[in-house]
C-alpha cells in the first residue's frame, strides 16, 4: 500500500459539540461506589491478588480508502500475582490481508507503587510496560503495539477514585521495530516513525445501581476515553475519543461496548475508527 492512498482527517467541530454533554455527565460524582475498569486503558489499580482473568477482544475497524471492515480478534489471559503486580499475555489474530491468521502477541506488566486509600475514594499510581511482536505488514505511520507493530512501551498511570467517578491518565514512551522483513515506511523527507509518546485521559461513572444490596447486582458504567499519540520523529500526531458502556455481571464477568472515533490526525492511519467489543470473566482465588 502506498502512503498516497491514505487520507488525513481533520477535527470535527460538530462531533466535539455532541460529546461535550457526555464529558460533563462523567465529571459529576454522587455518593456510592465506583468502577475504574476502562476499555482502552488500564488504571493504576490492579485486579485482585490470586485472580486469573480471561478476555476476548473484538475490534471492527473501517478502512478509510476501501471501506472494508477489518476484524481483529485478541484473546487475553490476565494474572493478579499480588495486590501490586499483575501480568497480561495476549495473541493477535486478524483478517486484514487474507483469511483469519495469527499475527503475533504481547506481554504486559504493571506495578502499583503508590496508594492513598480512604472511604469511597483513593489515589493510586503505577508503572507499566509492554513488549509486542508482530509479523503483519507495516501499513501506517501510527505505532500500535496492540495488534499492529513489534516494539516496546513503558509508562506511568495515575488514577483518582471519587465515589462513583473514576478519573485516570497515563503517559508513556513507545518505540517500534521492524515486523520481521517488513520495514518502516518513510515520509517525503525520509523521516522514519519509530518513536512516539502516548497520552490518555479516561473518565468513568457508575450509573446503576444507585445503592448496592447484593454483589450479584449488574453494574452499568458509562465512560469516555481520550487517546493520543505524538510521533517524535515525524512531528505528527493523532487524537481519538472513545465513549463506551460497560456491564459488570455477578462481580466476575464483564461486557464492554465501545466506539473509537478519530477527532484529528496528521499521522497516516488506515483504519482509525470503529467498534470494539470485549468479553471478560475472572476466577478469584485461582491459585
Amino acid at each position: 500500500m502506498q502512503q498516497s492512498d491514505l487520507k488525513i482527517s481533520s477535527p470535527k467541530g460538530k462531533y466535539l459539540k455532541s460529546i461535550l454533554p457526555l464529558f460533563i455527565l462523567l465529571s459529576i460524582g454522587t455518593r456510592g461506589l465506583s468502577q475504574e475498569l476502562f476499555v482502552f486503558t488500564e488504571p493504576a489499580s490492579n485486579m485482585a491478588a490470586k485472580t486469573i482473568g480471561l478476555r476476548l477482544g473484538n475490534s471492527f475497524m473501517k478502512e478509510l480508502h476501501t471501506g472494508k471492515i477489518n476484524y481483529h480478534l485478541i484473546p487475553e489471559v490476565m494474572v493478579g500475582l499480588s495486590k501490586k503486580v499483575m501480568l497480561h499475555g495476549d495473541m493477535f489474530l486478524s483478517n486484514r490481508n487474507s483469511g483469519m491468521v495469527s499475527e503475533g502477541g504481547s506481554l504486559y506488566g504493571k506495578y502499583r507503587f503508590y496508594s492513598v486509600d480512604d472511604v469511597q475514594k483513593h489515589f493510586r499510581m503505577a508503572a507499566y510496560g509492554r513488549y509486542s511482536f508482530n509479523s503483519a505488514d507495516i501499513h501506517q505511520e501510527e505505532i500500535n503495539l496492540y495488534g499492529h507493530n513489534t516494539g516496546w512501551e513503558g509508562g506511568m498511570v495515575a488514577t483518582q477514585l471519587l465515589h462513583k467517578v473514576a478519573l485516570s491518565s497515563s503517559l508513556s514512551y513507545i518505540t517500534a521495530q521492524n515486523n520481521n522483513n517488513y520495514k518502516f515506511p518513510t515520509d517525503a523527507k525520509g523521516r522514519v516513525n519509530r518513536e512516539a509518546i502516548n497520552y490518555t485521559f479516561s473518565a468513568g461513572r457508575l450509573m446503576y445501581p444507585e445503592e448496592y444490596t447484593d454483589y450479584k447486582q449488574t453494574n452499568i458504567n458509562l465512560m469516555v476515553e481520550v487517546l493520543g499519540q505524538y510521533n517524535t520523529g515525524l512531528k505528527k500526531h493523532y487524537l481519538d475519543i472513545a465513549p463506551s458502556v460497560q456491564f459488570i455481571i455477578n462481580s466476575r464477568s464483564r461486557i464492554d461496548l465501545a466506539y473509537r472515533y478519530q477527532l484529528a490526525s496528521t499521522l497516516l492511519r488506515t483504519a482509525p475508527q470503529g467498534v470494539f467489543i470485549r468479553l471478560e470473566h475472572n476466577f478469584f482465588n485461582a491459585f
